[in-house]
């Protein structure tokens, strides 16, 4: 496999002397970025991931394998993992209150309605929802091409806290409620909320929950350990957004501050 090296400077290391080696493209350092960076822009991964993707030697720039880490990209060149062309593309925060019945991916192969269909074509960039929610939960999606973010998000690690309006068939006893906050084993991992109470006193059919568990449908499981069926979940908060002036089936972009905010929580 033809591989090429370079270091930090952007110069290819010397081989065998009195042998220069051309290079396919040259650096303007002022408008040169990390390759990790870059692939992390283009919604592929985070940048951990995207190194280990450059030492497995599964990106090419303009056709050239690259092994290196620290390899740099400028401006005009052309970076490929597998046969997809990547494309830096500027980073996109869309905040979406998902209606029910519409599926969390970016395609789908049964053709069933899925969350970009509610955004259409209005942003050019391709999108990403960061986590899931499944065909019958509403509320608050987010959606982004920052790979990088969508990750630390997603990760239980961070903390990212999720609140969550929960309708059940019957009323939800004081004991099991206090059961659920010590925990509840799901796929063989304890899952402690981080808060759970009446959402109203008047009707112990709703309940709040919080937590930052990203295992599938979470909070129905839950419940359902207990005996109860959930017959409407809404996502109210999420990473510190919510759903103020945002109507159900609406979207909108994120302001500059809570995208600082994200990022700063994550």
């Amino acid at each position: 496999m033809k591989t090429r090296k370079q270091n930090l400077t952007g110069k290819q290391k010397p081989g065998k002397k009195n042998i220069k080696q051309p290079l396919k493209h040259s650096f303007d350092q002022k408008a040169a970025m990390r390759l990790n960076k870059y692939i992390a822009n283009a919604g592929v991964c985070s940048r951990r991931e995207a190194d280990e993707l450059i030492r497995k030697g599964e990106i090419k720039i303009n056709g050239e394998t690259v092994t290196e880490l620290g390899t740099k990209v400028a401006h005009g060149d052309t970076v490929t993992y597998g046969n997809k062309k990547l494309s830096h593309e500027q980073k996109v925060y869309v905040l979406l209150n998902k209606p029910k019945d519409y599926i969390t991916t970016a395609d789908d192969p049964q053709q069933r309605k899925t969350v970009l269909d509610l955004i259409g074509n209005t942003i050019r960039e391709r999108l990403y929802p960061v986590g899931r929610l499944d065909r019958n939960t509403t509320g608050l999606l987010l959606l982004t091409n920052d790979g990088d973010l969508a990750k630390k998000l997603s990760h239980p690690k961070h903390g990212v806290r999720k609140l969550y309006h929960v309708h059940l068939d019957k009323p939800v006893s004081k004991a099991d409620l206090q059961n659920i906050e010590k925990g509840v084993a799901i796929d063989d991992k304890m899952v402690r909320p981080d808060r759970i109470e009446y959402a109203n006193p008047d009707n112990k059919r709703e309940i709040g929950i919080e937590l930052h568990s990203g295992q599938n449908r979470v909070v129905r499981r839950i419940f359902e350990q207990y005996g109860y069926k959930v017959t409407k979940l809404d996502r109210v908060i999420f990473a510190g957004l919510t759903k103020k002036d945002l109507p159900r089936g609406k979207w909108r972009r994120l302001t500059q501050k809570e995208v600082n905010y994200l990022r700063m929580i994550s």
